[in-house]
């Protein structure tokens, strides 16, 4: 296991492998992989991980020629340079209104998602190359055994504890919801045309709703966040198998990123797998075998 320190922001033009350790209470592994595919050109995924503020984003984009690298990039870079700047100053103010029965990290995590979405918003309007453009996002931020974890758009977050993977976000696609309002199968969702088309993304309109879920994160629990190349190619139950038997962080996204391109690589496909690894014996390590996620969940701004 390599050991990073510092802001790592990465330059997923080409494949780059992070392999860490960082800054939270306990050992924590962490694994990072990107890949263009085997279709697209360029790879408009970005990833940005601060440990030293336990924070990890990945955004996807879209848009015609660059511009799809262009959102992602300030999309991640404005959630940092918040989530930085909030810590300097903790009396900054929140981008738009505060969610109520989540924590101020979480609130935190949504106002950098919003700053994200104005920025990208005016950028595409300012370049007439960049019209259009938008990103989705999944961003999650640690503080002793929990988590947030605030969302735009079809990047997932999810959640392996034990054996049992639960989807910790929803997708905010036209197919997600018809299959979420009983008008769709999954399996007609998965084969249908229609997997491209975003019912939330970032920078498409000048206000963006957020998605928070808070959670317990425990002894020998995993964290994955994707974008979509990774779950248009592989089932849950692929992922979960990878997930559950590498037992190195880095070994995980190589593979769930080696599987997707086998299976098609039709998009370009982004990972991180964040495992907290299992201390000695003692109250948090009990209480993770409980084996379900326990959070506060459908919370949106």
């Amino acid at each position: 296991m390599s050991v990073y320190s510092g802001l790592i922001s990465l330059d997923l033009n080409r494949a780059q492998d992070l392999a860490a350790a960082s800054t939270l209470e306990s050992a924590v592994d962490v694994g990072v992989r990107s890949d263009v595919g085997l279709v697209r050109e360029n790879n408009e995924d970005n990833i940005l991980v601060a440990p030293e503020m336990n924070l990890f984003i990945l955004s996807d984009g879209m848009g015609g020629l660059a511009a799809g690298e262009v959102a992602s990039r300030l999309t991640v870079d404005s959630i940092l340079a918040h989530c930085r700047e909030a810590d300097a100053d903790p009396s900054l103010d929140f981008v738009g209104t505060q969610i109520a029965g989540v924590t101020e990290i979480s609130n935190r995590l949504a106002s950098a998602i919003r700053l994200a979405n104005l920025n990208v918003f005016h950028a595409s309007r300012d370049n007439a190359t960049h019209n259009g453009m938008g990103s989705t996002v999944v961003a999650a931020r640690f503080v002793n055994h929990r988590m947030s974890v605030a969302h735009v758009g079809d990047s997932r977050a999810y959640g392996l504890r034990g054996n049992r993977l639960e989807q910790l976000t929803q997708d905010h696609s036209f197919v997600a919801e018809q299959v979420r309002l009983g008008r769709m199968s999954e399996h007609e969702a998965a084969i249908g045309n229609l997997q491209n088309v975003l019912s939330r993304a970032v920078g498409v309109d000048p206000e963006v709703e957020v998605d928070v879920t808070e959670e317990l994160f425990l002894d020998g629990d995993t964290l994955l966040l994707c974008s979509d190349g990774l779950t248009r190619e592989l089932s849950d139950n692929q992922i979960a198998v990878v997930l559950r038997e590498n037992k190195d962080a880095q070994g995980a996204a190589d593979q769930l990123v080696n599987l997707a391109n086998q299976a098609g690589g039709r998009d370009n496909v982004s990972v991180i797998v964040i495992r907290q690894v299992p201390s000695a014996p003692g109250a948090f390590g009990g209480i993770g075998r409980l084996g379900r996620w326990f959070s506060r969940r459908g919370n949106r701004s």
